[in-house]
């Protein structure tokens, strides 16, 4: 069941992002958002559904503009309107004094944490003064498996956690933790080597080097989850989000709204550089009928057709609705393309190798027009060469940078 929520934050948050733009397509959103929410008379705020949809609406608005900051953040609102992200969360990242406390909080967690490491290393010495480095690691690995509090439940996944432990963790999931401020180095030496390093840094150069390490984990926890075979399209879905990268440069952003018609919620609905949409639809990656050989032929199984003629379904529908869609939310959908991400070769049965389930495919692609189907092998091998040229052309104008 979904859980809405609203508050005076909120407000007050959505009041203060509404002056950081100046376009009056992203103000009318903002306001139909301020409108659903009131005043809060009585101590209550508008939610529920329209709130979310009108949040989400006003990150499509800043997507539209380029105004990317701004659709993040509405689409952070929009996750907590929906129940979805804690309000600390939030604060975390849009009040300075929130953010102070929860840096507090995280410090003296630290430390508590480090505290607790060196009573029990001084524990270890004193039963045995010989100990090393071996016999710290086997000490901690088996504070690690003796964590007795631990149950197992009978759902069919995750971690049941009380409230109070499940806001931690999301703030913490959401947050980046960095050190700042540190002691100065040991020697003159060290900091002359660190002063150098600084000076010649590039800012942009940096920027981009952590943009590919934060691309290269993203493809990491892809090719974990394709290759657990019980990943859900759920799961898969998860190491997809805000990751449209990865389905290469035709596409600047992933939208914030999935639904544009009644009965048609998209997975992943990218934004062309022209303003068309074009949609991905997951499937499983352990998918073992995905090619078969009923009579000595090679042929796509009943999974794949069963999504091709569910994304077709959704193609027909958005064309039909194209000029409300178009008027309501800036995308047009008319003639939209898609891919259908499913199966991996390395779970079809029957002795069928990763070439041929690529022949099989160029082969049914060939006779599409608007649909393209392609593996989570191919999705993730054609990642993984963005990544390389990417990493090439940094190592080569950074070389190039220090020649000149």
């Amino acid at each position: 069941m979904t859980i809405f929520r609203s508050s005076l934050a909120l407000r007050l948050m959505v009041e203060e992002a509404r002056k950081l733009t100046e376009h009056v397509g992203v103000h009318e959103r903002i306001d139909a958002v301020l409108r659903i929410m009131g005043d809060g008379f009585g101590g209550t705020y508008g939610k529920g559904r329209p709130l979310v949809d009108a949040l989400e609406e006003s990150a499509q608005a800043c997507l539209l503009h380029e105004e990317f900051a701004l659709a993040q953040r509405f689409q952070r609102f929009a996750g907590y309107a929906g129940g979805k992200l804690f309000l600390d969360t939030l604060e975390n990242y849009y009040d300075a004094k929130a953010r102070q406390r929860s840096e507090e909080f995280m410090r003296r967690m630290a430390a508590m944490g480090a505290d607790r490491a060196v009573s029990a290393l001084e524990a270890l010495r004193a039963e045995n003064p010989d100990a090393g480095v071996t016999d710290a690691l086997a000490l901690f690995r088996g504070i690690a498996r003796s964590t007795g509090h631990l149950r197992i439940g009978d759902g069919e996944g995750g971690i049941q956690l009380p409230t109070k432990f499940l806001k931690r963790l999301q703030e913490f999931g959401h947050m980046e933790l960095i050190l700042r401020d540190l002691p100065r180095p040991a020697s003159a030496e060290t900091a002359r080597m660190v002063s150098e390093f600084l000076e010649d840094v590039d800012a942009g150069m940096l920027a981009q080097l952590l943009e590919l390490r934060a691309r290269r984990a993203g493809l990491a926890s892809l090719r974990v989850a394709v290759d657990r075979p019980e990943s859900s399209e759920g799961a898969l879905h998860a190491c997809l989000t805000n990751q449209e990268w990865i389905f290469g440069g035709a596409f600047v952003a992933e939208l914030a709204r999935r639904q544009y018609a009644p009965d048609t919620i998209l997975d992943i609905p990218l934004l062309r550089g022209d303003g068309s949409l074009h949609v991905v639809e997951l499937k499983r990656a352990n998918i073992e009928k995905l090619v078969v050989r009923p009579s000595g032929q090679l042929m796509l199984g009943a999974p794949v057709h069963r999504a091709v003629s569910q994304t077709q379904n959704y193609l027909r529908t958005l064309d039909e609705g194209r000029e409300a869609i178009l008027a309501r939310y800036g995308v047009d959908t008319r003639r939209a393309s898609a891919t259908v991400v499913i199966g991996h070769p390395q779970y079809v049965s029957e002795g069928v190798t990763s070439q041929q389930v690529a022949d099989t495919l160029r082969t049914y692609n060939t006779h599409m027009a608007r649909i393209e189907v392609i593996t989570y092998e191919t999705l993730l091998e054609s990642a993984e060469r963005m990544l390389a040229l990417s990493s090439a052309e940094r190592t080569t104008g950074r070389i190039e940078g220090h020649t000149a």
